[in-house]
């Protein structure tokens, strides 16, 4: 098998990718496929990181249709990740792929507050390491807060795992015709204004020359194709 281009990545998953058919909650199969994943990744002697959205179980613009202070939407959708986080930690333990959870929010009795010297450390005895409860801050995405761990723990690459595969040059679900961009810069990828990926992630990568990978991760292939320096998804880099 092909060495990885990589020391260390981060791994950014969306909540959708924990839930089942019906779109919603933690689903145990789906659990399972993911640790798999990740071990067979794990395997190739690569330190995984982890960020995970809670989109499967709240989203803050929910809260704001509600009515709903904004901070306190937020510090739920926070909640949240932990939540995910935990999921994914069991099957990922249950497939004997030592695990730790670290929270941005204190909460002791279920997860490690976070320590960006003790994660590197995780990492480097290779465990898996996941971040929850995003930045620990209201208004910033779980995007944002991959972009933020990345840089702390000094990835190679954040790999940002969508439903698409990659970034295009128009909407193509408004375009039939829109062409698949293979490799683009920050600047270009902010100026397309695309909903692939959070603006102040993307300035975060920029200002640090921290590349951004763009895959499909309902492709079952794509993510070990990247971590084999294979063309997949888009490249947003320098």
């Amino acid at each position: 098998m092909p060495q990885s281009k990589y020391k260390t990545i981060m791994l950014k998953l969306s909540g959708e990718t924990l839930a089942g058919p019906e779109g919603f909650g933690i689903n145990a199969q789906k659990a399972r496929d993911i640790a798999q994943r990740v071990k067979v990744v794990r395997n190739l002697d690569i330190q995984v990181a982890i960020v995970i959205g809670a989109g499967n179980l709240w989203r803050g613009r929910t809260g704001l249709e509600m009515g709903m202070d904004q901070a306190t939407a937020d510090y739920m959708g926070m909640l949240g990740t932990v939540m995910n986080a935990l999921a994914l930690m069991d099957a990922l333990e249950k497939i004997n792929v030592e695990t730790r959870v670290q929270s941005a929010i204190e909460m002791r009795a279920v997860a490690e507050p976070y320590i960006r010297r003790r994660a590197i450390r995780h990492l480097e005895k290779g465990r898996v390491v996941i971040f929850g409860g995003g930045t620990g801050n209201p208004f910033f995405s779980t995007d944002t807060a991959a972009a933020l761990r990345a840089n702390e723990i000094g990835a190679d690459v954040l790999i940002k795992a969508t439903k698409v595969d990659g970034m295009y040059d128009s909407d193509p679900k408004d375009n039939h015709h829109a062409k698949k961009i293979d490799k683009i810069s920050y600047i270009e990828a902010l100026n397309l204004r695309q909903a692939v990926m959070d603006s102040t992630a993307v300035s975060l990568c920029m200002e640090n020359k921290l590349p951004i990978l763009i895959l499909d991760f309902w492709d079952k292939s794509a993510l070990l194709k990247a971590i084999r320096g294979e063309k997949v998804g888009t490249l947003v880099s320098d």
